[in-house]
């Protein structure tokens, strides 16, 4: 083959057998003395036999210095022998000996030149440079072609990297605003089926119908947002982080949780606040959403603490409700608890959930306080 390292034994014994049987012929049908016919002979198969021993550059170099001598000290060359010279210059582009073929291939033109050339020098001046080039052009298409391929699987790969942040982005916001607002939903309608007096009936059984068709809408939103995460980027791989709302919103966040539920829901300030990176504030606002929207799915009519707390290093966020019993995690396999740590690690914070000593739910977050750019 043109890129293994030799070429197979058997062609070359034919050749090396066709080179010595012909180089004897002609010296022994022109007369030639025994010690002429033996180096004839012997050069003849150094024309053939490197190229099944020697790798292709070597080989080249071996083949076409004998090729070469016997052209100039003796005016010949086998058929088998300008075969053979063919095969190895060829098989020298095959490998990128750009400069090197062309360099062996040079002497024949000029043998061709200085002298009264028979057929086989022409030959050779011809053809031997053009069996590199040969070479040389396949081994070009064949780089080509695997940097093609490379080029292809880089492209493959970034807009596989990239599709897979936009699930993750398009899973994280979906379950953050449309599931808060479902959400809202479900408790406006409950809320208004227990407190409206002297509701007839049938508005009754319609706000129950509309709750349970929300709460339906959240399980197969959950379940779909698990199809989106399947194979989403991880927490640190997410790149929109300069998009709205931020801290300023948290005040109509509450609002409308103590409009549509009921309960108590207070926010907490302290030190001294500062603007901060919006992808921070982003961070802030969605655990606050996430954390409140658990809050009423877990412990309906529970009162909430948001508290802020701003330093120099770090923004401290606490989220607390005083409902009953623990909630480590989502139930039917929600994405909340998971949705509100990979917000805080997106923007290089942390964040750790659990009950409090005197019952409750407690969210807490550090995110890095950075500068808005």
């Amino acid at each position: 083959m043109a890129d293994s390292p030799h070429v197979p034994g058997a062609a070359v014994v034919l050749l090396g057998a066709g080179a010595v049987g012909e180089s004897v012929a002609r010296a022994v049908t022109g007369g030639a003395d025994p010690q002429l016919v033996l180096v004839l002979g012997v050069l003849a198969l150094a024309t053939t036999a490197p190229a099944a021993f020697l790798r292709p550059k070597p080989a080249a170099v071996a083949v076409s210095a004998a090729s070469v001598l016997s052209l100039g000290l003796f005016h010949s060359l086998t058929a088998a022998g300008l075969a053979a010279q063919l095969i190895v210059l060829y098989r020298l582009g095959r490998v990128g000996g750009q400069v090197l073929a062309t360099c062996l291939a040079a002497p024949y033109p000029v043998l061709a030149l200085v002298r009264d050339a028979d057929a086989v020098t022409v030959l050779a001046a011809s053809s031997a440079l053009a069996a590199g080039w040969i070479g040389i052009a396949r081994w070009a298409r064949g780089e080509a072609l695997v940097h093609r391929a490379a080029r292809q699987a880089v492209a493959g790969s970034l807009l596989e990297h990239t599709a897979r942040g936009e699930r993750a982005r398009i899973a994280r916001e979906l379950h953050d605003v449309v599931a808060h607002h479902i959400s809202m939903i479900a408790v406006q309608a409950e809320t208004a089926r227990l407190t409206t007096p002297g509701m007839p009936a049938a508005g009754a059984q319609r706000l129950s119908e509309i709750g349970d068709t929300a709460r339906a809408g959240l399980t197969e939103m959950r379940r779909l947002l698990g199809v989106l995460r399947e194979d989403a980027l991880a927490p640190e791989e997410v790149a929109d982080r300069r998009p709205q709302p931020g801290l300023q919103q948290l005040t109509e966040l509450l609002d409308d949780v103590r409009d549509t539920s009921g309960a108590g829901a207070r926010l907490i300030v302290s030190g001294t606040p500062a603007a901060l990176d919006p992808g921070v504030e982003l961070a802030a606002y969605r655990i606050v959403q996430e954390a409140l929207t658990n809050a009423r799915r877990h412990a309906p009519g529970a009162a909430v603490d948001v508290e802020l707390h701003y330093t120099e290093e770090a923004l401290r966020l606490r989220i607390r409700d005083n409902g009953p019993g623990p909630r480590g995690a989502a139930p039917s396999g929600g994405h909340g608890l998971t949705g509100m740590r990979e917000r805080a690690a997106a923007v290089g914070g942390r964040l750790r959930t659990g009950t409090t000593e005197v019952g409750g739910f407690l969210v807490e977050a550090s995110l890095p306080a950075g500068a808005a750019g």
